[in-house]
């Protein structure tokens, strides 16, 4: 799979306008988001590079994980990064019923702690859904790696992140075993990449 689409078609921000696609922004700055943790080797692995190049980020944790690895769920927090909330069984929206999928997000929320921001799994959820969760900032993304995939090569990944990232952009990376080939190949080179131009990778704390 060579050609996938790296940038979010710019339909999607116009027909979800409430969700957080790209932060707006003429500043270098860019906005890592990590998806599916936390697990032990990649998100150790990720909050490594991070403190090498002086990096910030945000990362959207399922509950069962948290509950399993909470020693790295606080050295994430230590380390000065921001956490949203990712649902606790990592479901999938369209699947369940609103009460269901209200209670895994509030199950998560009570392991996660004091914060606002909320990603759906797999970025699908019903409008019902997210109309109830209008107290959080749902956060999508304007840029996905696609390090999850097998059909995607690792070099293809690292590319298609740094063509398709511009000042602002939300992007998504995993800290999962299933991600970690693309994810450990592509990472540094970006923050290398984007830090040797110039640009800060900050996290969505403050937003």
């Amino acid at each position: 799979m060579d050609h996938v689409i790296f940038r979010t078609p710019f339909f999607l921000p116009l027909l979800y306008p409430g969700l957080l696609w790209r932060v707006p922004t003429n500043e270098k700055k860019l906005y890592l988001t990590f998806d599916d943790g936390p697990v032990n080797g990649p998100t150790e692995f990720v909050l490594e590079e991070l403190k090498r190049f002086d990096a910030k980020a945000t990362f959207f944790c399922i509950g069962n994980n948290v509950e399993q690895h909470p020693q790295i769920h606080q050295r994430i927090l230590q380390e000065g990064h921001a956490v949203g909330n990712h649902t606790f069984n990592h479901i999938k929206g369209w699947n369940v019923s609103v009460d269901s999928y209200l209670k895994d997000v509030e199950r998560c929320q009570n392991l996660v702690g004091p914060t606002k921001l909320f990603r759906p799994p797999y970025g699908r959820a019903k409008r019902s859904q997210l109309k109830k969760l209008s107290d959080y900032r749902i956060v999508m993304w304007d840029v996905l790696s696609y390090d999850y995939s097998n059909s995607v090569a690792k070099e293809t990944c690292l590319k298609g992140v740094i063509r398709a990232s511009r000042s602002g952009s939300i992007i998504v990376f995993h800290d999962s075993y299933k991600a970690e080939k693309n994810m450990m190949h592509a990472l540094p080179r970006v923050l290398d990449h984007f830090k040797q131009s110039g640009y800060q990778f900050e996290s969505l704390s403050d937003l």
